[in-house]
């Protein structure tokens, strides 16, 4: 990116913290628009780093939550994190169909054509 006259990358890692990963968190912070704190926030690897771990934090407490909850016996909670995480134990909603290890699947379709003994007028 080019160079800025305006934020220092300390004072966007500093409107970074606890924003929960929000970039108008950030933005309010900075007393900017959203477009230029997401600028900044792409400005730098520092920044990018910060930013994406909050997201990570929020996810973590999300997902400690929800553990919480399961383990207070919210079955539909259960039945979600099944129907997400638990897929590759086939607990899903929907079903993929592949080919062996996952890879294409061919299929061979035979058609019969029966003629008509309609008369046409």
């Amino acid at each position: 990116m080019g160079k800025h006259i305006g934020y220092q990358k300390e004072k966007v890692l500093e409107a970074i913290k606890d924003s929960g990963g929000i970039t108008s968190a950030v933005a309010r912070r900075l007393k900017c628009t959203w477009r230029t704190a997401k600028k900044y926030i792409n400005e730098w690897e520092d920044t990018r780093i910060a930013f994406e771990d909050e997201n990570e934090v929020v996810l973590d407490m999300a997902q400690s939550k929800l553990y919480q909850s399961i383990k207070e016996g919210n079955t539909q909670d259960a039945k979600w994190l099944l129907a997400t995480k638990g897929k590759r134990r086939g607990f899903t909603e929907r079903q993929e169909i592949t080919g062996a290890d996952g890879g294409e699947l061919t299929l061979n379709v035979k058609v019969n054509l029966v003629e008509s003994n309609r008369t046409e007028n």
